[in-house]
Order: C-alpha cells, then structure tokens, then sequence
C-alpha cells in the first residue's frame, strides 16, 4: 500500500491507494500518529482505495476520536465496496463521508 500525503497549513489530506487490512493497517496509524499534530482538518481520499478490514476500521476510529479532540476529519470519494462496509458495519453514523 502507498499513501500519499498534501498538507497546506493545518489540513492534511492522506490517500491510501490499495487494500486497508491486518497487513497494512499499521502502516497508515504510523503516518497518522506522526502527522496529526496541529492538524484541524483531516481528509482521507479513498478513490484509490479498493477494500477496508476491520483492522482498516480500528484506524479510522482511531483517527476520528483524535479528531474529534482538535478538529474535523472527512472521507470522499469512497467506493462503493467500501461504502457498504461502512453501511454494515455502522460506520456511517460515526463518520463524516462526502
């Protein structure tokens, strides 16, 4: 998985291109720990994003709790694959998807 990564100012926006799971997750809570910091607005583009796991959602509710403490976070261009975990598995009543 590859992520990439825009900052301006105190926006960040972060595009995982691949598969979100047990195998990968780590990599994008390593970026999010080292990025968040004076960060009031978080974007994740997923339209390079093919398939989320549980482990993938673990780091989004991470993420969103941060968040939630100092600023906004939003998800666009999600898949309709992933859209439907979301759906299922509650996730759309806890995140902010455009």
């Amino acid at each position: 998985m590859t992520i990439g990564e825009h900052r301006d100012g105190s926006a960040l926006t972060l595009a995982p291109e691949g598969r979100l799971d047990t195998i990968t997750s780590p990599e994008l809570e390593k970026v999010l720990k080292e990025s968040l910091d004076g960060v009031s607005e978080l974007t994740l583009d997923f339209g390079k994003l093919d398939y989320i796991s549980s482990a993938g959602l673990r780091v989004l509710l991470a993420a969103q709790k941060t968040m939630n403490r100092q600023g906004s976070m939003k998800i666009v261009h999600v898949c309709e694959t992933i859209m439907e975990i979301f759906e299922v598995t509650g996730f759309l009543d806890i995140l902010t998807i455009e």
